[in-house]
């Protein structure tokens, strides 16, 4: 059976962007599209499972439907994509398309509750007056009875379907708010170097309170082998939220608790009244995000700022801060993707800085290339904090240098995230790559933490040959003497007196 591939998914996601180009901003294409593909997902699933056991119970209808109640998910009948498709001349197809996700959810309440509530397909405002809007809904509905598009499990194998159509939407559009859409997609490989620098074990709670599409959170849970653990993630935009869940259920992380709301100002995961503690806390946080609360900080419920308040234009190390209060004590990592700010700019954040490593809590800084990520070609940093730490030494790795070259975005290879994780994992010097430092090297930097203050990769030129310089120079020298010469002949047997004009 032919697999379907990304590109496949990413050509019908691109032609059915042409159904709202010019009448929303590209920055909602997303929404319709992704909620689109979900829908199709479902729908291939379930169609795969009734024809299966239409086959089993040789056409039993009434086996067939106890069977399907069994299933991890329930799809309503006339709530598939198929019957949408077939019924997509209707005048009140944004209608039917909405009752059809209403049903959709209410079926599925512990797994899907309120996932399309972001969502209209019968506004106006966003889709035009009715004859507008049905033409576009028909053209969406359209585009995905592409028959390349064949969603069944055993055709799209584990591919991360949504967070990659996601990810190759925002990448296409260059617009502000597609590189705010960046901040809330961490690509592949990234996301696979920092699950495996937390290598998380069974029986862990793994926590993204920055959780954007899901994605991250997912590949951090795959981690581990058996199965064994629980995700936690929270949300501040509600249509990116709504997807997080999505991706969550179609990765069958279906008990996967995410939350909607602002992890700084309102914290959802609480539990006795405190927060939630984590075996593995990890975020791509937005980059020095402004107004992200500090007003409120001093006052913070869960005293989650008592190494200082962050200044209130940059909330790096809000998020920083929120991450280690939520890891449990004695044994929680943390690993956060940042900009490389973090490691020397002063003030409070100078402050803050300096308590983490007296406290013995930061473990690791690893410098990744530049042009990783969506929507800012800036180099980013991973941090590592580990409550359990065997050492007083923090290791510095720079990784800016060895990345596969992409035209708009480079990328880690399979090698290059190998080497950081057996480099970290060694926990020792390699020259021109990584360094050990004690805490008393890191004081006498004033707990600055620019990686090239601790990882030397200066290259000596090579000595310069003198007697090989000047011997070129002269035999340049008699080369031209030998052209002249050749030149003055020429001029001499056309008759010209004098140098060539």
């Amino acid at each position: 059976m032919k697999k379907i591939s990304q590109d496949e998914i990413n050509d019908v996601a691109w032609k059915a962007c042409d159904t709202f180009r010019g009448t929303i901003d590209p920055a909602q294409y997303k929404d319709y599209i992704l909620v689109m593909l979900f829908l199709k997902y479902l729908s291939d699933v379930w169609k795969d499972k009734q024809e299966e056991y239409d086959k089993e119970f040789k056409g039993d209808k009434e086996r067939v439907a106890r069977r399907l109640a069994r299933e991890r998910f329930v799809l309503p009948e006339g709530c598939d994509y198929y019957t949408l498709y077939a019924r997509r001349n209707e005048a009140n197809i944004g209608e039917l398309i909405n009752v059809a996700l209403e049903q959709i959810e209410d079926a599925n309440k512990a797994k899907l509750e309120g996932v399309f509530r972001n969502i209209d397909f019968n506004s106006e405002a966003n889709l035009g007056q009715t004859k507008e809007r049905n033409k576009r809904l028909k053209h969406l509905l359209e585009d995905f009875a592409d028959e390349r598009l064949d969603l069944r499990p055993s055709v799209v194998g584990k591919q991360d379907i949504i967070g990659n159509t996601y990810q190759y939407l925002i990448g296409r559009f260059a617009s502000d708010a597609g590189k705010k859409g960046g901040e809330f997609y961490t690509p592949g490989e990234v996301s696979e170097l920092l699950a495996k620098l937390l290598a998380p074990k069974s029986g862990n709670r793994i926590c993204d309170p920055t959780s954007g599409s899901g994605s991250l959170l997912i590949q951090v849970g795959d981690q581990v082998s058996d199965g064994n653990f629980s995700l936690y993630g929270q949300e501040t935009n509600g249509s990116t939220w709504a997807l997080c869940r999505m991706n969550m259920f179609l990765h069958h992380k279906d008990s996967a608790r995410i939350e909607w709301g602002d992890t700084i100002t309102n914290p959802k995961l609480i539990e006795k009244d405190a927060l939630m503690k984590f075996d593995v806390v990890v975020a791509n946080m937005p980059f020095s995000l402004d107004k992200w609360g500090a007003e409120g900080a001093e006052a913070d419920k869960f005293h989650r700022f008592h190494r200082g308040v962050p200044p209130k234009s940059k909330g790096d190390y809000a998020f920083l801060c929120h991450m280690i209060e939520t890891a449990v004590e004695g044994s929680g990592k943390v690993g956060a993707i940042t900009p490389h700010g973090v490691l020397f700019r002063g003030g409070a954040e100078g402050r803050i800085r300096q308590a983490l490593v007296e406290e013995n809590l930061l473990e690791a800084v690893v410098g990744l290339p530049e042009k990783l990520f969506f929507g800012t070609g800036i180099p980013a940093v991973i941090l590592i904090f580990n409550k359990g730490k065997k050492t007083k030494d923090v290791l510095f790795i720079d990784a800016s240098r060895e990345f596969l070259e992409g035209t708009n975005q480079n990328k880690l290879g399979k090698d290059h995230i190998a080497k950081i994780v057996a480099t970290y994992k060694a926990f020792q010097t390699v020259e021109k790559y990584a360094y050990r430092a004690t805490p008393e090297e890191i004081a006498e930097n004033d707990f600055n933490l620019n990686i090239p203050r601790y990882v030397d990769t200066f290259e000596a030129e090579k000595p310069v040959d003198l007697k090989a310089v000047q011997q070129e120079i002269d035999d340049l020298e008699s080369q031209l003497n030998g052209a002249r010469k050749q030149m003055a002949g020429y001029l001499k047997e056309l008759g010209v007196n004098g140098k060539a004009t």
